[in-house]
């Protein structure tokens, strides 16, 4: 399945428009992990822990919206948009959402 962030997809014509997807994937941070990411930003420097959380829930998102893609009979998604959100009591929880347009491509 080809997942893109742009409108079409060179060298490919789209034949069907299946419909919008969308996805969201909501992850906890756990406590020790917010201690370590105040100490790494009091300290300076990037937050690795922070970072990977990041990127697993974007890749569960994509591997979602990827599965509806597919349950619409899609072999791409083109317009890809992807947003992060953080909700919650303290800002305890973080949201990817992703959305795009299931499309059949030749």
């Amino acid at each position: 399945m080809l997942l893109t962030t742009t409108p079409h997809i060179d060298g490919k014509r789209v034949t069907k428009y299946c419909g919008i997807v969308a996805s969201e994937a909501v992850l906890g941070a756990n406590v020790l992990k917010d201690l370590f990411a105040g100490i790494r930003d009091f300290v300076g420097g990037r937050s690795g822990t922070y970072e990977k959380e990041l990127q697993r829930a974007r890749d569960y998102a994509l591997e979602e919206l990827q599965e509806r893609a597919e349950e619409l009979g899609a072999n791409a998604v083109v317009g890809i948009d992807i947003d992060y959100e953080v909700l919650g009591k303290e800002n305890g929880m973080l949201m990817v959402s992703v959305s795009g347009t299931a499309v059949f491509v030749e």
